[in-house]
């Protein structure tokens, strides 16, 4: 070899050690940092906005709830310890009172038993803020790992159904008569094979290296526009207890820290297709929503998933009559599922989250994802607000109003600063002070329960956060404090799952919010000072053409002079669903004009109602 191809062969391999060792420092680098506080980022300054006095207060144990979450914590710091549970409201019963479902974990396999049976807890509104616990005679007192809830009327009898998403096996829950439910997981085909394991021992569990599902946020839909609702059920990643453990340690002091999703493989969304409401159809590769990177540029090159997904929230994004779908993905780039037409007549889903600017927020770069949801925040403005990790800004996706295209506003509309430090979770709009306008709610919490030993900064448990619309577009978000909102509101929790429903029927939207780990907390609205006014819209399909839950129906208020835009809306935010009765504020408008629904499905055209009554409550029926 000459002297010159030697000096060569020096360069390249130099250069080659050189690559090496500068990602080597990047991934120490990027292991220090979870060690230490992330460099401050100074917010600018700017005029604080007044916002109107508001009070929610605490009436958990008054109301006679008493859910505490159980995550099955093991001490071997497993991931899905991390992730919490979360709540449903439905009118299970039929008697016009909201009720609560909580979603419970259980112990792992092998564990020793928990002092009290940790099942599904359901509570029945008696009214006058009491609830009795119906678990066992609803037949819900199941122990299972559950994650995400959604509730829909599957087979259009009128009473709502529930699917519970799991790390194992989900459950899909049939409505039989209002009082009870049966599971039909396995006659419906929504369950899979894949359990958690049954294990003689703790140790045995650990070891286990077979893939576990792991189940998070669900939502039901029609996404075909048949009058049955489908189901689209999220998965976080691919998990087993032996993977889990295997990860190295990353906390200071070589303490074993919780694994972060970037060690862990991708997993795939699920859409199941309602075949005749009684058995669905696993329709996820022809339907679209199974999502792949490629190794290499070679036509076999191996295919990965590449979604890690932990909210989702169905809307009509172009609103063209079909609901789309946004899926809020951990470390990875967000996706946006456009429901277009396929061959013969049916309805496919394109991912399109790069091309429209929805897979990343304003700095081109993946978040850590958490809880979504939609919703109109000011006139003809749409966005998709996604809750992400601590020291990362909520991202707000707003649409443009011509374009399939997304641009994150969440500077612009105030949120990105005052969003930044928490670690969040839970997040949903509303509007709870009646003035027309969709505020905000965060529900906060970080997964590490040492977090403070490693930034000072943060907290196990975290306030809540209040974002109030202030209807300027200079700033549109103004966060409440405790003296615009009450104490009780931003007491610490390690927060996960979140939903409101108005439980007194007064008109004021209130609270629930869900700790991982810990006892749930709700709050009463007791409301502003100056009361705007509102209206009670329920809405419900016929069930022939449009799904009897009314899941995707788009309801305009026109009252006042404003154009009031809502959306009936099945899972959202993070593994929760709201109260599906509209409850719609109007601000000092004595007289709606008229109010218009337009049906999700194939029915003919909105329609519409001019004798809706101020302050009260209105049921809206398909014909």
């Amino acid at each position: 070899m000459s002297r010159a191809q030697i000096s060569i062969l020096l360069l390249v391999l130099g250069a080659s050690l050189g690559v090496a060792g500068y990602f080597y420092y990047q991934k120490l680098q990027a292991e220090k940092d979870v060690q230490k506080d992330p460099k401050p980022v100074v917010p600018l300054e700017k005029v604080r906005r007044p916002v109107p006095e508001s009070r929610f207060t605490d009436v958990t144990a008054a109301a006679g709830i008493a859910f505490t979450h159980e995550n099955g914590y093991s001490g071997r710091k497993l991931l899905p310890e991390t992730m919490g549970g979360g709540v449903a409201i439905l009118d299970y019963d039929s008697d016009g009172k909201p009720d609560i479902l909580f979603i419970n974990s259980c112990r792992w396999p092998g564990a020793e038993k928990a002092p009290a049976p940790t099942t599904l807890k359901l509570y029945r509104n008696l009214g006058n803020w009491k609830f009795e616990d119906t678990t066992a005679a609803a037949g819900l007192n199941v122990e299972l790992y559950g994650m995400g809830v959604a509730v829909g009327d599957i087979d259009n009898d009128g009473r709502p159904d529930v699917f519970v998403s799991c790390v194992g096996k989900p459950r899909l829950f049939r409505n039989r008569d209002g009082k009870s439910f049966e599971d039909i997981t396995s006659a419906a085909n929504v369950g899979g094979t894949v359990d958690l394991p049954k294990v003689s021992s703790k140790d045995d569990f650990f070891k286990h290296k077979a893939p576990i599902p792991f189940g998070s946020s669900v939502t039901f839909l029609d996404y075909d526009g048949d009058g049955r609702l489908d189901l689209f059920v999220c998965h976080y990643i691919t998990w087993s207890p032996a993977t889990d453990l295997a990860i190295g340690s990353t906390l200071e002091g070589g303490q074993r820290g919780f694994g972060r999703p970037t060690e862990f493989e991708a997993a795939q969304c699920t859409l199941f297709r309602n075949v005749d409401g009684k058995k669905f159809e696993d329709v996820s590769e022809k339907a679209g929503v199974l999502v792949f990177s490629q190794e290499g540029t070679d036509a076999n090159a191996r295919r990965r998933p590449v979604g890690k997904a932990l909210g989702v929230v169905a809307a009509d994004v172009d609103n063209d009559g079909w609901p789309d779908l946004v899926v809020a993905n951990d470390t990875v780039r967000n996706f946006f599922f456009h429901n277009e037409a396929g061959e013969g007549g049916t309805r496919v889903f394109k991912e399109q989250g790069l091309i429209s600017g929805a897979a990343y927020a304003d700095e081109g770069r993946p978040r850590g994802g958490m809880g979504i949801d939609w919703g109109e925040f000011a006139l003809g403005r749409c966005a998709a607000v996604i809750a992400n990790f601590a020291n990362e800004p909520v991202t707000c996706l707003e649409k443009n109003a011509s374009k399939m295209l997304f641009t994150d506003a969440a500077t612009t509309t105030g949120l990105a600063g005052p969003s930044r430090l928490t670690l969040k979770f839970g997040a949903f709009f509303f509007d709870y002070d009646n003035d027309s306008r969709l505020d905000l709610l965060i529900c906060n919490g970080h997964i590490e329960p040492d977090i403070q030993k490693i930034q000072s900064s943060q907290r196990h448990a975290q306030p809540a956060q209040l974002y109030w619309n202030t209807g300027d577009e200079s700033c549109y978000y103004e966060p409440a404090t405790e003296k615009d909102a009450g104490a009780d509101l931003f007491k610490p929790m390690v927060g996960r799952g979140s939903a409101f429903a108005d439980f007194d029927g007064d008109g004021l939207v209130d609270v629930l919010l869900v700790a991982n780990g810990g006892p749930a907390r709700l709050l009463r609205n007791d409301g502003p000072k100056e009361k705007n006014r509102f209206v009670k819209l329920d809405v419900r399909g016929n069930g022939t053409t449009g799904n009897a839950s009314a899941i995707g129906a788009v309801v305009t208020i026109e009252a006042g002079g404003k154009t009031i835009v809502r959306p009936v809306t099945g899972g959202r935010g993070y593994l929760s669903q709201s109260e599906a009765v509209l409850t719609v504020g109007l601000g000092d408008a004595t007289k709606i004009d008229k109010v218009s629904v337009r049906w999700p499905g194939k029915a003919d055209g909105p329609q519409t109602w001019t004798d809706v009554p101020v302050g009260k409550l209105t049921v809206l029926k398909q014909k």
